[in-house]
């Protein structure tokens, strides 16, 4: 496949990947909310950023990730409002704190599971950061912190789960188109 093809190819993939971010992240705002902690959810589209890190790396990654906040926020009526920022800064942050975890995950010390668990725990204080900030209420921060933590355990662990075994599928299928 000559550089044209390949640049093309990567380009469909990443806007596939914004694609199927954004449809789970307006599947899960449609959705109500399993849980009873207010603003808590299950985080599908992190699915994909951790499937988006794995295959092109964080600066990829991120384009998905900005691209699909961006757009969700759009199409969901919120772009600029409070949602947003607390989207968008929880994607961001989560994304970097993952891409750490992608390094200790090359050396043997996290798995994918743990890389989203590590992912979920610094999105959730992130977004509690930004809503104590936003509404000057620093007290919100320490009435939610425990309980978000609590939850960023099962829905970190499942988005980690269905993610490593997207990736896993992709490998093998990749691997085995190579070998044609």
């Amino acid at each position: 496949m000559n550089r044209v093809n390949t640049n093309l190819t990567k380009t469909i993939y990443l806007g596939l990947l914004v694609t199927f971010g954004l449809i789970l992240h307006l599947i899960e705002q449609g959705m109500p909310n399993p849980f009873p902690i207010p603003g808590a959810k299950l985080g599908l589209a992190n699915i994909i950023t951790l499937i988006a890190l794995v295959l092109y790396g964080v600066k990829n990654a991120m384009f998905v990730v900005v691209l699909r906040v961006f757009l969700g926020s759009l199409l969901g009526g919120t772009l600029m409002g409070f949602a947003f920022f607390l989207s968008m800064s929880g994607a961001v942050v989560s994304l970097i704190f993952m891409a750490f975890g992608i390094s200790l995950k090359k050396i043997g010390f996290l798995s994918l599971i743990g890389v989203s668990l590590l992912g979920a725990t610094f999105h959730n204080i992130t977004q509690l950061v930004m809503a104590s900030l936003l509404m000057e209420q620093i007290g919100i921060l320490f009435m939610y912190l425990p309980y978000l933590l609590i939850f960023a355990i099962p829905t970190g662990f499942f988005t980690g789960l269905v993610a490593t075994l997207i990736v896993n599928v992709v490998n093998t299928n990749l691997q085995h188109i190579t070998n044609i």
